[in-house]
């Protein structure tokens, strides 16, 4: 039997799943690895760290399901979308990599946006206002502030894409990723050469873009003998870390939204054709889906959020393990009444996406009162980005975009009390399903398809993914949410010039 490895290179590390061609899940491995953060808002990584993990899994995963070596058909890749590999001429890595969440460009998006000649003018090119964590601006960046390194210049890549041109040799990137450069033309899925010509970029820095099931290329020699596998093996396009969370969770018709709660939180809703938020507010990307495409809402620090308030604060409180602490300090939070007694918490901890495009919005909890205990504050963590989530989805519904089902994805998924909050919140059902691998699940599918193994990706998904639960809301808690939600959102507006001024010292 065929079977198909999924790789998912994240931002605290590489998830490695193997499938059968009936969608079987036969073994899965982690590796982690560190991220820098030089400066107050810079975070950055080292290409290297996703390469050792990416192997150390292979070879984890092939040998636990005691595989021969021509086993694997082909790999699928997904990843964190929108950081900036930068190459020389001899393919070495010239400066560490820039990540998604990285804010030091703010003045190079107004560049971009003068450039462009204008927002309107931004979005009518490439879909999209210009963003700090995107591609585009960190290569003026790179130009602006690192004249030397972007002499130096010759090649930029996406984080999968790196990993796909140490697997295959060849420089290769896929629609969906290549949509959060902010240098694809999203509607004629290939690059835009009008902006290209405005920013003074030249093309050649830029891998070929293909469709996310396409084959990209096969194992070289060397690539073959590190993994355990064969130079027979494929690896297709696969698709950025979000597209690819949706392709795991079904989301490939109209009707159906995706939420995840990982280090980000993300509401991906499926689109037939290009639809646009006017204010920017979300993002419009090519799909993994052949031909199609998706509208998306991004907040920065979801589960990076509560990861910062139980290893600062409560793990230390409590003196266990970090995997311990994050039990008890929600085993606490689950005995406090939804609405955590009046108080809120803005989870901006690395500036905001969606809605607020705000690289100096800041984390905050308000409403404190003697009251409260270390278990509401945990609660408010969680409600807070929970609300962030439904700033997404409120927007999504105000542009008429339908939403029939709402799947529950990422970590947030897998706690029961996560999933209760985002039903009440929300005021909908949440649907889970049997296999909650998600990105890693998703690429894996696309590489079955690019081995012939289904039509398309619709077909895959339909044979092989399956509802394991839903989660109905609780009317109490959803009038609780209902009264407080309208004052989380005045508190960004209240405190935005504040944040600023903070932002500045």
């Amino acid at each position: 039997m065929s079977h198909y490895l999924g790789i998912d290179i994240g931002t605290s590390g590489t998830k490695t799943l193997l499938i059968d061609r009936s969608g079987k899940l036969l073994a899965e491995a982690n590796a982690d690895y560190p991220m820098q953060q030089p400066k107050p808002g810079w975070t950055e990584q080292s290409p290297e760290d996703w390469w050792n993990a990416v192997v150390k899994t292979v070879r984890e995963v092939v040998s636990k399901a005691s595989l021969a070596p021509g086993d694997v058909k082909a790999i699928g890749l997904s990843g964190q979308m929108h950081g900036s590999v930068f190459l020389d001429k001899n393919d070495q890595v010239i400066r560490p990599a820039l990540l998604w969440n990285d804010q030091r460009t703010a003045v190079e998006c107004e560049e971009i946006t003068t450039r462009a000649g204008g927002r309107k003018a931004l979005i009518k090119m490439v879909a999209n206002p210009a963003l700090t964590g995107f591609q585009a601006p960190k290569i003026l960046w790179l130009r602006n502030q690192e004249p030397k390194n972007f002499a130096k210049l010759a090649k930029v890549l996406l984080p999968k894409d790196d990993v796909r041109r140490r697997l295959t040799g060849d420089y290769v990137t896929e629609v969906s990723d290549a949509s959060g450069t902010l240098l694809l033309n999203v509607v004629k899925r290939k690059w835009s050469g009008k902006l290209l010509e405005k920013l003074e970029l030249d093309a050649s820095l830029l891998p070929r873009v293909v469709e996310s099931e396409d084959v990209t290329g096969t194992l070289t020699a060397g690539a073959a003998e590190l993994l355990g596998l064969t130079t027979q093996c494929k690896v297709v396009g696969g698709a950025g870390d979000c597209a690819a969370g949706a392709i795991g969770n079904g989301v490939v018709r109209a009707g159906i939204l995706s939420t995840s709660i990982g280090t980000s939180g993300v509401m991906f809703v499926y689109s037939d054709e290009p639809e646009y938020d006017a204010a920017g507010r979300l993002h419009t990307f090519c799909h993994a889906v052949r031909g199609k495409w998706h509208m998306m809402g991004v907040n920065l620090t979801s589960g990076g959020s509560l990861q910062w308030w139980v290893e600062n604060v409560v793990q230390g409180l409590i003196g266990f393990a970090p995997e311990k602490a994050y039990e008890e300090a929600t085993k606490e939070a689950a005995a406090i009444s939804a609405g955590s007694n009046g108080l809120l918490f803005l989870p901006y901890l690395n500036g905001e996406r969606t809605p607020h495009a705000d690289p100096s919005a800041r984390g905050a909890f308000v409403g404190l009162g003697l009251g409260h205990t270390r278990a509401h504050l945990t609660r408010a963590v969680m409600e807070g980005v929970t609300f962030a989530l439904r700033d997404s989805l409120a927007i999504i519904e105000s542009l008429g975009v339908p939403v029939k089902e709402i799947r529950g994805g990422g970590g947030g998924s897998k706690s029961p009390m996560w999933r209760q909050m985002q039903a009440d919140v929300f005021g909908r059902k949440l649907t889970t399903l049997k296999v909650e691998q998600g990105a890693a699940f998703g690429v894996a599918l696309l590489a079955a398809v690019g081995d012939g193994a289904y039509r398309d990706i619709g077909e895959a998904c339909k044979a092989t993914i399956e509802v394991a639960s839903h989660t109905t809301v609780d009317r109490k808690a959803v009038k609780a949410y209902d009264q407080l939600f309208p004052i989380y959102q005045n508190l960004y507006r209240n405190l935005k010039a504040d944040f600023s001024s903070l932002a500045k010292l």
